[in-house]
């Protein structure tokens, strides 16, 4: 141990002798550390990190299942669940609510939960902050009025008032008393903040509409696997009852953790990790170019050492001190630049990218691995100088003037550190270039609507607020016409989805003439009611037939429209003018299906994106608005001006016929569409970063090695000039050693973005795995990055005056 202190204390005081070379090292070093830390501390919060509840390994949460999909549950088969299964502490079922809390002149629109009672105490171990849970009784009708409300909404809305307890708000029109305020932490990043009971009407108790998510809590003792066979006998009985709508259905217990992080994401912070690491190792084999020339300058010394009686063992120890020496300076300075990291990457991430229970920040754990990786760092820089310290020539070295035989293989092995370092960035660049003509193609991607001058926002009509169709009919026509009204107003259109955003129903459906023996086999697509001005509100293209007019009423018939994808993967080559298709009605108010209307298809329209840009299959069926009315509608207007400008009048507008009614999700489709493309946006800006910092590394790494050569090769340059080289033939031989190495790097990354192209191939839109124009694009930048590194120590060499080269040591 003294010899450990000792040789650290020598270490340090090398450290304060060279302020220049421990400057550059260490802050290659802190890249790359904290870099990893950053990135590490999102992974371990996420995905490694325990759930902050009590014993979360038995949080599960079960989903209905069919054709091998996940699917919401109905609330028949979620009572049934609950009373018939024998794994479970309590069952627990939610869905998304909208609120407008009104506690100013302003009413605000505020996501929310319908939870059954037991959700915090039961399921998930987190009674509220203050107050209680809701009881067994709050969970029937006309009981139900009770609310529970996240601490971030109490402080923002109520001030934190200590007497929030037992007050009567407005919500959604009528009177509710909040019973209790949730802790802070995982809720507040919650979308939603007001949380109220789950009450079932009798219309609601059928096993056909599926509206809810269930999780549960396992009985100490049962695992996963116990759980999912008592499900697998209680789903079989449940089909054997209700045949018709439960045959072929299923369930699947899953622990909650990640449940609701989708795989695609999950694959990107693991590719971020994955870069993050190869700039640490740019950063590594930069350091260990420096110590490697260092140790040149320190041959006579080290050979005086071994002389005087220190073993090789001893050199070694010494040489490898002092790089952890290096490495811990270093991993100090990554820790604090890993929190400035994560606060930068944290404020531009966009906003739900990460499940609520994340707390990111950088922990023990994280901490445990800025050590190891820093102390795996400072071994690895450090062992190929340490290793040709200890094994120096003494005889070779003590001559004066003497050249140690060493000094070659020491500059083959710098110059493998090299290729090494232009491989790795290679990898790195390959997998920025591939994020970035992906998120090119993205923005490229026919949309099938014109978005410019185009203001949406959607109406959060309260549950029993418009119940009857003619009720919905007549409140939306007028709010259209007045809308239309408005100075600068070109046209507006009301439907229950949005371009982009999605249709919002997803509805099984049979072709006419084609009935199938399993309900439960049917095809779907999405659904979505529509009024006749959305198509000239968007610049939707008619394809064939024709769009809906305001006679498509509804005491019309029942007609319809689909897109091209739906004629293509279900009608053929059948003429779509001439079918039919049959889906269950939706009732408004009732979470239940009605039976099947069949609607004629008029019209086919051009393909609109819709949920996601990379989707290129998604068919659509759209009906009159008026002939299936919706309370929960979204308002598009086109402009002839700024859209953004309208948002005032449009509220005065909606405020002029529902004072309680806000107007929420206010927004153009071009904000509509920088927010769709936001994630892609900032994992490539991301990866984009990590790879331009591997490829200053790389390019700084080649530059000290042609640096370095021009100083061991001062002599022989001026030799040659003395005999008639001219200075262009002194560049380019520098210049072609140079590139030489650069070439081999970029051989060898060739292997290594291949890799990157595959593991990076879920992610890639438009492009293959392998894109040459990509890798041509790289290869590119490489190079130049290579031959400016190299071109200033070639300029150096060329202006190296022959006599006195000549006499250079």
């Amino acid at each position: 141990m003294a010899n450990l202190l000792r040789d650290a204390q020598f270490g340090f005081r090398l450290l304060k002798r060279r302020p220049g070379f421990a400057t550059v090292a260490v802050l290659a070093l802190a890249l790359g550390i904290g870099a990893n830390t950053a990135i590490f501390s999102v992974i371990y919060s996420t995905l490694l990190e325990p759930m902050p509840y009590p014993d979360p390994g038995k949080i599960v949460v079960v989903w209905s299942k069919i054709q091998g999909n996940r699917n919401g549950v109905s609330a028949g088969d979620y009572l049934d669940w609950k009373n018939q299964s024998h794994s479970f502490e309590g069952l627990t079922a939610w869905t998304g609510q909208s609120f407008n809390l009104s506690t100013s002149s302003q009413p605000e629109q505020v996501d929310g939960r319908l939870v059954s009672p037991g959700f915090f105490s039961v399921t998930f171990g987190t009674p509220p902050m203050m107050g209680r849970d809701f009881l067994p009784e709050d969970g029937e009708v006309g009981k139900d009025h009770v609310l529970l409300i996240t601490h971030a909404l109490w402080q923002r809305r109520f001030g934190g008032d200590p007497k929030i307890l037992g007050q009567q708000v407005r919500v959604n029109g009528e009177s509710y008393t909040v019973v209790g305020v949730l802790p802070p932490g995982a809720y507040d990043r919650l979308d939603e903040q007001i949380f109220a009971p789950l009450s079932f009407k009798p219309e609601q108790l059928n096993h056909d509409f599926h509206w809810l998510l269930v999780a549960g809590r396992l009985k100490p003792g049962v695992t996963i696997g116990q759980a999912q066979a008592d499900m697998n006998i209680v789903t079989q009985h449940i089909a054997e009852a209700y045949p018709k709508s439960n045959k072929s259905w299923s369930s699947s217990v899953e622990p909650l953790q990640n449940d609701f992080f989708g795989r695609d994401a999950q694959n990107e912070l693991w590719l971020m990790m994955g870069a993050v690491v190869f700039v640490l190792l740019v950063a590594c084999a930069n350091v260990a170019n420096l110590l490697l020339a260092r140790g040149m300058a320190r041959q006579k010394e080290i050979a005086v050492r071994a002389s005087s009686g220190a073993s090789r063992g001893e050199l070694f120890s010494q040489f490898l001190t002092e790089s952890l020496t290096l490495a811990a300076v270093g991993g100090v300075l990554g820790v604090a630049l890993a929190w400035a990291m994560l606060k930068a990457l944290m404020a531009t991430m966009p906003p739900y990218t990460l499940p609520s229970e994340a707390d990111v920040r950088v922990s023990l754990p994280v901490l445990g691995f800025t050590i190891a990786a820093t102390m795996l760092s400072g071994v690895l820089f450090g062992v190929a100088p340490a290793w040709h310290a200890s094994s120096l020539n003494l005889n070779e070295v003590l001559k004066e003037g003497g050249r140690s035989t060493s000094g070659s293989s020491r500059n083959k092995l710098r110059r493998a550190l090299v290729v090494i370092e232009f491989s790795l960035a290679l990898t790195l660049l390959t997998g920025a270039g591939l994020a970035i003509h992906t998120f090119w193609n993205l923005r490229q991607v026919d949309l099938g609507i014109r978005k410019d001058h185009v203001l949406t926002f959607s109406l959060p009509v309260p549950n029993g607020k418009l119940t009857q169709p003619e009720q919905i009919n007549g409140f939306y026509k007028q709010l259209i016409d007045k809308i239309e009204a408005l100075p600068g107003v070109e046209s507006a259109s009301a439907s229950t989805g949005l371009p982009l955003e999605g249709t919002n129903f997803g509805m099984p459906f049979t072709i006419a003439g084609k009935p199938v023996a399993d309900n439960s086999s049917r095809p779907g697509a999405g659904f979505q009611m529509t009024t006749p001005g959305y198509y000239s509100t968007y610049g939707i293209q008619m394809v064939k037939g024709r769009a809906f007019t305001e006679q498509d009423t509804a005491g019309g018939a029942h007609v319809a429209m689909v897109n091209e994808n739906f004629v293509k993967k279900f009608l053929g080559d059948a003429d779509p003018l001439t079918e039919r298709i049959l889906v269950e009605q939706l009732i408004p108010g009732v979470t239940k299906l009605g039976p099947p209307i069949e609607w004629q298809i008029i019209g086919v329209f051009h393909n609109v994106k819709n949920g996601n840009l990379r989707n290129g299959n998604f068919a659509e069926i759209d009906v009159p608005f008026w002939q299936s009315p919706w309370p929960q509608a979204a308002i598009s207007v086109r402009t002839f001006n700024d859209p953004a400008g309208m948002s005032k009048s449009l509220a005065a507008v909606v405020q002029s016929m529902d004072s309680d009614l806000p107007i929420s999700d206010v927004r153009t489709m071009d904000e509509i569409l920088e927010r769709d493309l936001s994630g892609d946006r900032f994992a490539t800006t991301l990866l984009g970063t990590f790879a331009a910092v591997a490829l200053i590394l790389a390019a700084m790494g080649i530059y000290g090695v042609m640096a370095f050569a021009v100083a061991q090769r001062t002599h022989e340059i001026g030799l040659r000039m003395a005999l008639g080289a001219v200075p262009s033939r002194v560049l380019g031989l520098i210049v072609k050693e140079g590139m030489l190495l650069t070439g081999i790097g970029l051989a060898l990354g060739l292997a290594g973005s291949y890799l990157v192209g595959r593991a990076m191939k879920a992610e890639l839109y438009g492009i293959g795995s392998i894109d040459p124009l990509v890798f041509g694009a790289v290869a590119a930048v490489l190079v130049a990055s290579a031959l400016l590194a190299c071109y200033v120590p070639a300029r150096r060499a060329m202006r190296v005056d022959p006599m006195v080269a000549l006499r250079y040591e």
